[in-house]
């Protein structure tokens, strides 16, 4: 509105032309239609400022205003077509300055136009107010009677289908086959199952992620039980094993990493990397590694080279094939720490994430081996991908003619170490020496039995407060509870509570002690919603049937729990400069248990502790360390 007003004063006196009469009333029309819409908005960013996210009365007149600023989209669609329409008629004979100025006006009105309406396309939920009337009225007086047993199910598959049309808009750049199509209902009924008992937007999350940081900094704060301190190793375990383990795992963090092909390596070495590959990139690829999949300018291939430093006779087999459950790896001969070492890649594409997304239960049936039990769906068919691949087409057959004595090693990082565990369970059987080493998998993985039985074989790393290694189903149900029950009792506006929020996160600082309903409860009286809570949920959450002192034998957990595999070496940062400053961290390492990562921590560094380079940093500096007090 103030660039269309500056242009119009600084062109008033050149509308003499013929046709500048129609230009001149299209920008003066244009100034008052903007005019109206800022009015609009700023009564709709004043009215949603009022009242708490719990506290919707203050915001009541907020429906009529969305309604008058919808209504304004109809003059403001007609007025950019008529604007289209005479800045392009030839009757119109003004400067070529005028014309310009006017094509721009036409230009940004029919941007904002779209990117609005593309806006409210992703955002809006057209099963909202069928969703909330059902579930809320319906669904406990009438669950019995087969209309209502019918309207629950045509919500279900309504609610599905708009998963899997977002899904679809999503991942339109992909082929998309049988796998994807039923890739996506799967994860489209996670989403609508996940997603169907509240009532929250992307900035009510905001909020109450923001709040369950500073109010977990709170508690990191204060003094804790020295039982509640985990820094003891297992019975069975002494120091020197966990020193092993940190320089077994430093050394196959560089072929996790390495089964990343260029972006990691053009990401570590930014400056550099495309100069050394560049010399690469023109050789002929060696006739002795067996090699499948793209690999344009041999760009991957010359990345695992020089991050491994491997010779190329070294390779036994490198796929780069990917799709939906079908993951790279490729294997290798260790010579240092002589092993064949299967090293599989982790996220890296949208059919990566498919399959990471494809979180179903699945049971994995081994012969002799009793610990069978549940595993993550996606990974699970992954493995079986590569196991078949190694064991049908003869690749560990190979490797083992070439070098008998060496032994199996299985390494992978995030979606890769997730499949490394699971491959590693399907070969141990074939191969009783077999190790793995799985770096930041993901949690929801195994069963608590053969996550038991994996304890024998797999080591899993994990840094800080890494977020993939804490995912889980019942994990996020209990992020929901969480942030549904700080969000609704929190007594201060949601404006306040993120603006504070963003200095927190970006200043530090003391912790805001935001006043909330939930002062002075006791905890036991928290086993029910609260009456601020149920005003967020459409219907009562399944992740509440956990608060229960006494559930219900009949009803089973909606998600059952998985861990993550083996023994767990956790790390983390022992002392920083400062928040944002990355030298001079040290790290400790130390044994830990699954229950460590029974809950989700919120924290800047909850992503970038998932990266690799960040692990490989970790470890390295562990290794280093280890290496300089055996010197002493």
């Amino acid at each position: 509105w103030a660039g269309i007003l500056l242009l119009y004063a600084a062109h008033r006196g050149r509308f003499g032309c013929p046709g500048g009469a129609l230009l001149r009333t299209y920008l003066l029309v244009l100034l008052v239609l903007l005019a109206a819409i800022i009015c609009a908005i700023f009564a709709l960013v004043y009215v949603s400022m009022q009242g708490t996210i719990s506290n919707p009365g203050p915001r009541k007149s907020l429906p009529k205003l969305l309604y008058t600023r919808l209504f304004l989209y109809l003059p403001e669609l007609i007025w950019a077509v008529v604007g289209a329409v005479w800045v392009s008629d030839s009757s119109v004979h003004c400067e070529k300055t005028v014309i310009n100025v006017i094509i721009v006006t036409v230009i940004a009105s029919w941007v904002i136009i779209i990117v609005t309406i593309i806006g409210i396309l992703i955002v809006f939920d057209p099963l909202g107010g069928k969703k909330t009337f059902y579930l809320t009225d319906g669904m406990d007086r009438n669950l019995e009677s087969s209309q209502s047993g019918q309207l629950l199910y045509n919500v279900k598959n309504s609610a599905t289908r708009v998963w899997e049309k977002r899904i679809r808009l999503l991942c339109c750049c992909i082929v998309q086959d049988d796998d994807h199509r039923v890739a996506f209902t799967s994860i489209a009924e996670l989403f609508r199952a996940y997603f169907s008992d509240t009532d929250l937007v992307p900035s009510d999350v905001a909020a109450g992620l923001t709040l369950l940081h500073q109010e977990q900094d709170k508690m990191e704060s204060c003094p804790k039980d020295p039982e509640e301190v985990l820094c003891h190793s297992p019975s069975s375990l002494v120091t020197d094993d966990l020193d092993l383990e940190l320089e077994n795992a430093a050394h196959y963090m560089l072929f996790a990493a390495a089964a990343y092909g260029w972006p990691y390596y053009v990401y570590t070495n930014p400056f550099t990397a495309l100069c050394k590959l560049s010399g690469d990139c023109c050789r002929r690829r060696p006739t002795h590694s067996d090699i499948t999949g793209s690999d344009r300018h041999n760009f991957h291939f010359g990345s695992i080279l020089k991050m491994t430093e491997l010779q190329y006779r070294d390779f036994i087999h490198i796929s780069f094939h990917n799709k939906i459950y079908e993951i790279p790896f490729f294997v290798a001969l260790d010579h240092k720490k002589e092993a064949i070492v299967v090293a599989v890649r982790g996220t890296l594409s949208f059919e990566d994430v498919l399959t990471d997304l494809s979180a179903d239960c699945e049971d994995l049936t081994l012969e002799d081996v009793l610990e069978n039990g549940f595993v993550h769906k996606g990974i699970t068919q992954a493995a079986n991908y590569i196991y078949r691949k190694l064991i049908n087409d003869g690749i560990l057959n190979q490797a083992f003619t070439i070098a008998p004595e060496y032994k199996l090693v299985i390494v992978g990082h995030s979606l890769g170490g997730g499949t490394a565990s699971v491959l590693a369970i399907m070969l141990r059987n074939s191969f009783p020496t077999l190790r793995c080493y799985a770096f930041s998998p993901p949690g929801g993985l195994l069963s608590k039995s053969l996550a038991d039985y994996t304890k024998h074989f797999i080591v899993s790393v994990i840094v800080g407060k890494d977020l993939v290694a804490r995912l889980s189903m019942p994990n996020m149900e209990d992020l929901k509870r969480r942030i549904v029950r700080i969000v609704a009792n929190c007594n201060r506006p949601k404006y306040q509570i993120l603006l504070r929020g963003c200095w927190y996160e970006v200043f530090g600082g003391d912790p805001d002690n935001f006043p909330t309903e939930l002062d002075g409860t006791s905890q036991g009286a928290l086993t029910q919603p609260l009456l601020a809570e149920e005003s967020l949920m459409v219907h009562r959450s399944p992740s509440y049937n956990t608060l229960e002192e006494e559930p219900h034998l009949s009803s089973p957990p909606q998600y059952p729990h998985l861990y993550l595999p083996g023994r767990i070496i956790h790390i983390v940062e022992e002392s920083s400069c400062s928040r944002w400053c990355s030298s001079d961290i040290k790290y400790t390492a130390r044994w830990s248990n699954q229950t460590a990562f029974s809950s989700i921590l919120i924290s800047p560094k909850m992503v970038t502790d998932h990266m690799p380079d960040v692990v490989l940093k970790a470890l390295n500096s562990l290794s280093q360390e280890h290496g300089s007090c055996t010197s002493c």
